[in-house]
């Protein structure tokens, strides 16, 4: 029967499989802005998602080749890198790093980064909130020690800051938004002056070999919805909280005050993540020097 199709309609109009192109996603956030903006209609390859609650575990799916791309800070992805992950950034682009913070209780004493000495920090290893934490640690003349942080997932996080079980909770957006919004927490420190602002798409080398006209057109369409986000606030605003799951005007804050914009890979870019790189190094959290100039693709979307 096989035999007698393939007869029928030739070997020529046989049709040719579609690409699958394994995304990946942290809180939702991206399959939400090319939802919202239509971007997802028209496309000739299939798109299949899995979310993650952070960086770190996108991180480790990208190294098990379990997807083939997802947005990821700058942090991360300095130790994505650094641990052998064979991926390289396709797109690129900065905000306003301000949601990045160190958080704390309402009625918590803490006044400054000053006041972190001693303190224990929740946060996730290798985070753009680990990164903040110990920039505004360094901004004080302090140096973490054995007890200063506790490496958790963000609902873990959260949870030990208003239990108490930890002084302050190094995190990002939309956490810093939700923690704000509800009341759980205040910032004692914001990422302005401590963090780039930058964030990547990153694709898996064997994705970017094998699924390039694919990657280019899913970039082309963040880009594109990107812009439309900002001329369209209030109504994007209302699908990112219904689509991740987040109260209206916690979804609402932190993407106004983001102000993400796509960027070309310019020797700006290449500097401020060669900086984040040498800090690590500093820290002592990375073995040896990284190279960034050489985890970056820029053959992809332009600048939006």
């Amino acid at each position: 029967m096989l035999v007698g199709t393939a007869a029928v309609l030739g070997v020529g109009s046989v049709r040719a499989e579609r690409t699958l192109l394994k995304a990946g996603d942290q809180k939702g956030g991206l399959r939400a802005l090319l939802e919202s903006a239509n971007e997802l209609q028209g496309l000739a390859y299939d798109i299949q998602w899995a979310e993650f609650p952070a960086a770190a575990p996108l991180a480790e799916a990208l190294n098990a080749e379990a997807v083939d791309l997802g947005p990821i800070g700058d942090a991360p992805l300095i130790f994505a890198l650094s641990n052998g992950v064979r991926v390289k950034a396709i797109g690129v682009n900065r905000c306003d790093p301000y949601g990045t913070a160190v958080l704390v209780r309402p009625d918590s004493p803490l006044k400054s980064a000053a006041d972190l000495k001693g303190r224990r920090i929740a946060t996730n290893r290798g985070s753009i909130g680990h990164h903040v934490a110990l920039k505004a640690l360094a901004s004080a003349g302090l140096k973490p020690d054995a007890d200063t942080f506790r490496f958790l997932p963000p609902a873990e996080a959260k949870l030990a800051l208003t239990q108490g079980s930890v002084d302050a909770w190094a995190t990002w957006e939309p956490y810093t938004a939700m923690a704000e919004t509800a009341g759980h927490a205040r910032v004692l420190v914001n990422g302005r002056g401590l963090s780039s602002g930058l964030s990547f798409l990153a694709a898996t080398d064997s994705a970017i070999a094998a699924k390039r006209p694919a990657l280019q057109d899913f970039s082309q369409r963040v880009v594109r919805a990107q812009r439309w986000s900002y001329q369209h606030v209030p109504e994007f605003s209302a699908a990112l909280a219904r689509i991740i799951g987040i109260p209206p005007d916690a979804a609402r804050l932190q993407f106004e005050r983001r102000r993400q914009r796509w960027i070309a890979v310019d020797a700006q870019v290449l500097a401020d993540q060669q900086e984040t790189a040498d800090f690590y190094l500093e820290a002592g959290l990375l073995k040896q020097r990284l190279e960034v100039r050489h985890a970056f693709d820029s053959g992809f979307a332009p600048a939006g």
